[in-house]
């Protein structure tokens, strides 16, 4: 039964395909025909061109018709392909097509001028014709377009402007474009692959093909927040082709961390909360809002800041807030770093103070008093046991 099934689903699709062709199929037409898109080229001497052909049967019995080619220049040769290779005759079947084309070989010293060529299909019952018209001229000049596919990008200063551009060769042979841009001054840009890093300085594109690259421009740390012009140019032999790119630099805060008067230094004594000054600066473009702040210390140290954030400082500006740094009560004199951070929003300064550490006096004045109970002891030792 499975088998019966797969057997009457194959028959019916067999007879349904031709009529889904003849659907197709332009309704009130009929007959054969041989086209060509391009019935009227232009070609240059000493090159082949090729040309694209078809046979089409509209809604008729399929029928054997021989290919020629009549008015062929002498010193031309006029070569009929099919499937790439040469053929003499075509057998288009009903409501379909066969693809052929028309290989020209030109000399070198063939006289400018149009010549016009028949190709011919010739059947029992039909003969079919078509005129080529084929124009011998110089090299077409060189004509380019350069197409952004994004011509507007947004970013900060440390953003990485990068633009999609399709280099399009609208002349008749291969050229070797060569690639610049204008760019503001301080901003670096180059052209590299379009995937992959290779820099570039010119791509070669052949004749009516198109060849996308990319251009990178990076803006210096200091470029001011505002809309900017970049200029991409493309150039070959006496054609030129540009287009305008524009990126929008947002501003960008950054922060810097420093003491009162500028020393990263500080003195503390062991056991004891001492307060250091710390300045948070915004050297950058934008305002540093949300500012936390944090520090790191030898272990058993304390370090709290008041205020413990700062909500705003705008561009240029600075805010000053207190390190308050507890050394541990076992810490032995000496120097300790510490660690000072300020984090905002994605950016971030650190600086790193020296802070010397002194013991309390009151350990020093119990130091001298058991050295000097220890003398009184060694002197009366002395005294008592000597005198025997």
């Amino acid at each position: 039964m499975r088998y019966g099934f797969i057997a009457a689903l194959a028959a019916f699709t067999v007879v349904l395909a031709p009529a889904v062709r003849a659907d197709d199929a332009p309704k009130d037409v009929k007959g054969l025909y041989l086209m060509s898109d391009y019935p009227a080229v232009t070609v240059r001497p000493g090159e082949t061109s090729t040309l694209s052909l078809r046979l089409q049967n509209y809604d008729i019995a399929p029928e054997r018709l021989a290919l020629s080619v009549s008015g062929v220049p002498a010193g031309w040769t006029a070569t009929l392909l099919g499937g790439g290779q040469p053929v003499a005759a075509a057998m288009p079947a009903t409501n379909s097509s066969v693809a052929l084309s028309l290989r020209l070989d030109v000399p070198k010293d063939a006289a400018m001028g149009t010549q016009t060529l028949t190709v011919a299909a010739a059947g029992s019952s039909t003969t079919l014709q078509l005129p080529i018209a084929v124009t011998l001229a110089k090299d077409l000049p060189a004509k380019l377009t350069v197409t952004p596919q994004l011509p507007q990008l947004r970013g900060t200063v440390k953003s990485s402007f990068e633009y999609q551009l399709s280099i399009k060769n609208d002349s008749g042979k291969k050229l070797t474009i060569s690639l610049a841009a204008q760019a503001p001054q301080n901003f670096d840009a180059t052209f590299t692959e379009q995937y992959g890093s290779q820099e570039l300085n010119a791509v070669p594109v052949d004749a009516g093909q198109t060849k996308d690259v990319k251009l990178k421009v990076t803006p210096p740390n200091t470029a001011a927040a505002g809309d900017y012009k970049v200029t991409a140019r493309i150039s070959a032999e006496d054609a030129s082709a540009t287009t305008d790119l524009g990126l929008t630099i947002t501003g960008q805060p950054k922060l810097d961390i420093s003491s009162r008067d500028g020393l990263l230094s500080a003195r503390a004594a062991a056991g004891k909360e001492t307060t250091v000054p710390i300045v948070v600066t915004n050297t950058g473009t934008a305002p540093a809002e949300d500012i936390q702040l944090n520090g790191s210390a030898p272990s058993g140290w304390k370090v709290t800041f008041d205020p413990k954030s700062v909500d705003r400082i705008a561009p240029n500006d600075n805010k000053e807030v207190q390190a308050l740094i507890t050394p541990t009560d076992k810490a032995i004199a000496g120097d300790y770093m510490t660690t000072i951070r300020a984090s905002a929003r994605g950016e971030s300064a650190s600086s790193t103070f020296r802070v010397t550490v002194t013991t309390s006096t009151m350990w020093g004045i119990a130091g001298i008093g058991i050295i000097g109970v220890a003398l009184l002891v060694m002197v009366g030792a002395v005294a008592r046991f000597g005198r025997r």
